[in-house]
């Protein structure tokens, strides 16, 4: 009998084997869309159990003399009106979270008992790595037992017995995993041979009474309902002293590691099945009587898809603790499964087994502690999926050998001599991973300079200097696609892999085969803490392409739609322009404590003394950040000792003192040499954007990551931050055409992402230095710097160019104009974006709410070269504080809008683009820039 969405119902006849009933069941439960409740019945008794996705397994009896009992009779009946009762209050989640909190306790306190890691640092090293592993086989103990491999509740009554001592219970254990590690008795029972390596190394380390306790409390735990999909990663946070304080933390869920198992494995190999299974029906339409020539040629066709899923291979190259390579293994075993059921609907008889299993499962991993969790993952996945579907535990061994889960770097080998080579990969089907995060500046900080540089050196010319650690793993895979056989990859990466560096990895993928499936920008989970990530397949998989679980024509190296129409343009074609560069710098990135508040710098300033008779106003600047820009000016300085030699710097004595005391211990502590000798400079003081600077009275900053593209004034001479961009240009002019909609739409497609939040990163290379401005108006046009005022007290470049100059011609007819047109354009946007900017300003700093403060005139001077300070009246400091520019971007008020749309067309006039309106399509302004951009560059 069968209930769809209830149950599935197996009478036998009486005194049979209700065990075995159940296993008859499963196997056609899927054929069954997998109902919740399985019942077995000999007429004698009704066995109920349940099997809720993500739940434990629970049982419940009903015997024929019963009947007469009401609980009885009602328990029997909500199975056919609310099977969802049924469902166990507690899920394998909540199961295998208590499972590894009691392994990190047992853990802890079987580490803190080693050898003193601060004195003998090799010594606890081996400690914690034998602890994890014994730990390791202790919890595979448990899951064995359990599901029936061990016999009698072995383990947990060896652990449960009261009157063995510690050295008696360390004993019986070892006796135990030697036993399981050969086969053999075990008292009076006959165990399995396990084989597999778990059991290889044995050392059972000493145990207190605290230790068989919190032993006996997890043995109490229902291992067989252990959830394996998030198995690896709890207990590799548990068992690694590393990783100890995520515990708690979330992890990703199955769900989103399937949307790179789907393309890449599933959906494939589901095509091939399908076109096996209709070859199969025509045969079988055909076939006479049971094993005449077409019931041969069907099952050997089916034969022969059994053996390509047999030599299938599944590949993760930084397979962590194994969730991706469990939930690949279960992927292929439910595909395996399904065809079965599927040929024997067809008329052909039901194989005695399945084909796939461990060794269809290829990992590297370097951490060990991880490397081995992940054997047991796929060890234990295995094992959990045959039981769940009704299939007997392979024996002798029980556990397939796993070396081939590799304890190893994935890109780097070393020879006998020590020199380096690139990493091989083992043939493989397919690829599928998560790479670990490492962004170019942390690379050296944890992988360490020489391997770092070695690195760079090997793949030289296939990944960029600059880019991110994870991109080594997509080039490796696309290079096995182009020359190893590999038929398609699928792998994470933080979704600064669109842009910059990064995507030169992309490019090369589009241009040796195709990226079929992407997710851009989605949530993720690593190290314990939350990401933005970009999920990738590519290869030579023949599915649709889709993008963020859309169809699409085609997926860009920046992973945006494209269209044979060309309607979706692709933004990867764009150039740099040579008339925009060294007008667009990333802001000073200074490395150390040499920030001081306001008060102490106003309180120097005034102060005379230096041996060197010169003012300490030479080396303090006025320091804005991001947060100053969008927010409120934190009234911040800096310590500015840029180009002076140690002694020289040290004649400012009140500046380099604090310098001395708060950024020399930090300094001296870093591997780079430069940064620990020269502690008292800037990592990074960017002497052309200060030489840009120079001949300007303001210029242009815009945070390098926003919710919003902002734009703003500021002037000289603060000193803005590594968080900042800064465009050196003092005309409006400039700034309404960066703060049009055309150049925010340009940036948010051209700029690149952290991987942290989902905001875009502004990139002077990226998106200032390929934005087309209007002809006439491109920074080398205005190169003069200076500027000259118009009604209104807005400001244009001076000296525009004085030949006839064309605008583009999209969207109108063919015309050229002259310098009188352009100057025109120029004077329209400065007008707009002075509006703007002025109705921003009122709003941000209300004259009735202000008060304006003159900064502190510096010793030696009669003026002060610092603009003046906008400070709260008395009352109004709440009021204030809740405006910022980013708020205001929030709201977007009507006026706010309405200022923005009259620059926006006062910009698209500058373009010539006389059918502008508010409503043109963003592709078709994309479109139009790209056009403009490639006939600028020569590369249209």
């Amino acid at each position: 009998m069968f209930k769809r969405g209830a149950f599935a119902w197996e009478n036998k006849a009486p005194g049979k084997n209700l065990d075995a009933a159940l296993k008859q069941l499963l196997t056609y439960s899927l054929a069954l869309s997998n109902p919740p409740i399985l019942v077995v019945c000999d007429r004698l008794t009704i066995r109920i159990h349940t099997q809720f996705t993500g739940h434990p397994t629970e049982t419940f009896n009903v015997a024929l003399a019963e009947l007469d009992q009401p609980d009885k009779l009602a328990l029997l009946r909500r199975i056919w009106t609310d099977p969802e009762s049924f469902r166990p209050k507690k899920t394998s989640r909540d199961i295998t979270e208590t499972a590894a909190r009691s392994f990190a306790t047992l853990a802890d306190g079987l580490r803190k008992r080693g050898p003193d890691k601060s004195t003998q640092a090799l010594e606890a090293q081996t400690h914690a790595d034998e602890v994890a592993h014994f730990l390791t086989q202790c919890l595979f103990c448990f899951f064995a037992e359990d599901v029936g491999l061990l016999p009698g509740r072995m383990f947990e009554g060896l652990v449960n017995n009261r009157q063995l001592t510690s050295d008696k219970l360390t004993t019986g254990l070892r006796n135990l995993f030697t036993v399981m590690r050969d086969g053999g008795l075990y008292g009076n029972d006959d165990i399995p041979w396990f084989n597999g390596g778990l059991f290889k190394k044995i050392k059972v380390p000493e145990l207190t009474v605290l230790d068989m306790t919190e032993l006996r409390n997890a043995a109490a735990l229902n291992w067989s309902a252990i959830d394996v999909s998030i198995f690896g990663t709890l207990f590799e946070r548990g068992l690694d002293p590393s990783k100890r304080s995520q515990l708690g933390a979330h992890y990703t869920d199955p769900a989103t590691i399937m949307r790179i198992v789907e393309p890449v494995l599933k959906r494939p190999l589901l095509q091939i099945w399908e076109q096996t299974a209709q070859d199969i029906r025509a045969l079988m339409a055909k076939n006479t009587r049971k094993g005449d020539k077409h019931y041969k040629a069907a099952k050997a066709r089916f034969i022969g898809w059994l053996d390509q899923l047999s030599s299938y291979r599944v590949l993760d190259p930084a397979c962590g603790s194994g969730n991706f390579l469990f939930l690949g293994l279960k992927t292929l075993k439910d595909i395996e499964h399904q065809s079965h059921i599927d040929a024997a609907m067809l008329g052909l008889d039901r194989e005695a087994d399945l084909v796939t299993g461990p060794h269809n499962m290829l990992g590297i991993e370097l951490n060990e502690y991880a490397a081995e969790l992940a054997r047991v993952t796929v060890w234990i996945g295995e094992l959990q999926w045959r039981l769940l579907h009704g299939y007997e535990f392979k024996t002798n061994p029980v556990l397939e050998p796993l070396d081939h889960i590799e304890c190893r770097d994935a890109l780097l080998s070393f020879d006998a001599e020590g020199k380096a080579h690139e990493a091989a990969w083992a043939k493989a089907s397919v690829v599928i991973g998560n790479p670990p995060f490492l962004g170019d500046k942390k690379m050296r900080a944890e992988l360490g300079g020489d391997y770092t540089e070695t690195l760079r050196a090997i793949y030289k010319g296939r990944v960029p200097g600059g880019a991110d650690l994870v991109c080594y793993w997509f080039e490796k895979a696309r290079k096995a696609i182009e020359t190893n056989g590999l038929g398609a990859a699928g792998l994470v990466a933080t979704n600064s892999i669109r842009g910059g560096k990064n995507r030169a990895v992309l490019d090369a993928i589009t241009q040796t085969t195709r990226i079929y499936e992407a997710w851009s920008d989605e949530g993720w989970v690593n190290e314990g803490a939350a990401v933005r990530v970009s999920l990738v397949a590519f290869g030579n998989a023949t599915q649709m392409a889709a993008l963020d679980g859309q169809p699409v024509e085609t997926i860009f190296a920046d992973l945006q739609p494209g269209s044979a129409d060309g309607s979706l343009v692709d933004l990867t074609t764009a150039q740099r322009l040579v008339e925009n560069v060294s007008t667009c710098f990333e802001g000073v990135k200074k490395y150390g404590a040499f920030d001081v508040p306001g008060a102490t710098a106003r309180q120097w300033l005034r102060q005379a003394g230096n041996p060197n008779q010169r003012p300490n106003s030479d080396v303090l600047r006025p320091w804005i950040n991001a947060t100053d820009v969008v927010r409120h000016d934190s009234d911040t300085w800096v310590i500015d000792l840029t180009g002076l030699s140690e002694q020289a710097a040290a004649l400012y004595e009140k500046p380099f003192e604090h310098a001395r005391v708060h950024v020399l211990p930090e300094r001296a502590k870093d591997r780079n040499k430069k940064t620990r000798e020269q502690w008292w400079l800037y990592e990074r003081p960017r002497l052309e954007l200060r030489g840009a600077l120079k001949t300007v009275p303001r210029f242009v900053v815009t945070p390098v990551v926003a919710k919003h593209r902002i734009f703003a004034w500021r002037s000289s001479p603060t000193l803005v931050m590594n968080l900042l961009d800064v465009t050196a240009r003092a005309d409006d002019t400039t700034f309404g055409i960066l703060h049009s909609r055309f150049h925010e739409l340009w940036s948010l497609r051209m700029g690149t992402w952290l991987g942290v939040g989902n905001d875009p990163r502004y990139t002077p290379t990226t998106c200032f230095e390929t934005f087309p401005f209007p002809e006439g108006l491109t920074p080398a046009d205005t190169a003069h710097q200076t500027t000259e005022v118009i009604d209104g007290g807005a400001l244009i470049p001076a000296g525009l160019s004085e030949s006839n100059v064309p605008l583009a011609q999209q969207g109108r007819a063919p015309a050229a104009m002259n310098t009188g047109a352009v100057r025109a354009s120029a004077e329209a946007i400065a007008r707009a974006a002075k509006r703007l900017n002025d109705l921003r300003e009122a709003w941000l700093n209300p004259p009735e709410w202000t008060q304006r403060v003159p900064e502190v005139v510096p010793l030696g001077m009669t003026v002060s070269p610092y603009p003046d300070r906008i400070l709260p009246k008395d009352g109004f400091e709440k009021e204030l504080a809740e405006r910022t520019l980013t708020k205001l971007y929030n709201l977007r008020p009507a006026w706010l809008d309405a200022a923005h749309k009259e620059l926006d067309a006062a910009v698209a006039a500058a373009y010539g683009w006389a059918d502008y309106s508010p409503d043109m399509a963003d592709e078709e302004i994309l479109k139009r820039l790209l056009a403009l951009n490639l006939e600028r560059s020569g590369a249209a």
